[in-house]
């Protein structure tokens, strides 16, 4: 916030595009550290930390709105350069009431965040969106965990149906019923068989699930191979509950056969994507200004 602040001195108008470049020019960022994306990829992480730096100092009277995206220093802004201040955190900012008004209205508890080892900031020093981000990511990797334990220790039919299912909302297998009908062998903790590749059936997938807690080796994935031979089948997708082998996986990329291997963290998460054997508990939209609906003719 002060190098953004100290960027602003200069008492005309800026927009967020120019703080960002100065900012990583004084910090001497990298070009990945420039590009580096929040989790969720849908903003630049140094653009979301100079939006909320503006933020917090607009809220504080530090700086204010100018026009369309754009900012420029206050008095009490230029004041508080003149007492040539370290930095500016939101100790600082702590000391404007409206600050604190901002930070505190609507709040009824204080939380902390499960796991924010993700970034090198501290959790104070994030932004609000980075912290929801992140607590969004460790509950969504609490959840995948839960989900392939649950799936391990499912029975091999009720296996079965959740790689049908999860096959079907992918836009495999045409409807449920064709899929049943076409992956209905069970057996030895997995199921195989063959399903559409699309509801037309222009061509056909070979798929072998196993309901393993071993690694799954070059030898496994090799006689999968041999069967999508002997089925003349082109393409095939070995899952399984457990992982491949680096050498697995090694082999299927020198094979003319084209052969995707899914393993258990790849199957929970898939699962979580198309909502098999999970439910929706909250849902939070985050909003932005509209910048143009406040554009006056």
């Amino acid at each position: 916030m002060l190098p953004l602040l100290q960027f602003a001195a200069d008492g005309t108008d800026h927009t967020l595009a120019q703080a960002a470049d100065v900012i990583a020019e004084k910090f001497a960022l990298s070009e990945g550290d420039r590009n580096e994306m929040l989790p969720s990829g849908g903003q630049r992480k140094l653009f979301n930390r100079v939006g909320w730096s503006r933020t917090y100092m607009v809220k504080a009277g530090l700086l204010e709105a100018s026009g369309r995206g754009k900012f420029r220093i206050t008095a009490r802004g230029l004041a508080a350069l003149k007492t040539k201040p370290g930095k500016i955190n939101v100790d600082f900012l702590n000391q404007y009431p409206e600050f604190v008004n901002f930070r505190t209205a609507g709040r009824t508890v204080s939380v902390g965040v499960p796991d924010a080892t993700d970034t090198s900031v501290a959790v104070s020093q994030q932004t609000p969106q980075e912290l929801l981000e992140v607590s969004y990511q460790t509950l969504h990797r609490q959840i995948a965990q839960e989900l392939l334990d649950k799936i391990s220790s499912a029975s091999p039919r009720f296996f079965e149906k959740l790689v049908v299912d999860l096959l079907v909302a992918m836009g495999y297998g045409g409807s449920r019923k064709d899929a049943g009908q076409a992956i209905g062998k069970s057996g030895d903790g997995g199921i195989d068989g063959i399903i559409k590749e699309d509801r037309l059936g222009l061509d056909a997938v070979y798929i072998q699930a196993k309901r393993w807690k071993s690694t799954v080796g070059r030898p496994d994935v090799q006689n999968f191979a041999g069967s999508l031979e002997g089925h003349r089948a082109r393409k095939g997708v070995f899952i399984t509950t457990s992982q491949f082998s680096v050498e697995a996986k090694d082999y299927v990329t020198r094979i003319e056969k084209k052969i995707i291997l899914i393993d258990g963290e790849q199957l929970a998460n898939l699962s979580l994507e198309f909502g098999i054997g999970v439910a929706p508990v909250i849902s939070y939209r985050i909003q932005r200004i509209d910048l143009d609906y406040f554009e006056e003719e």
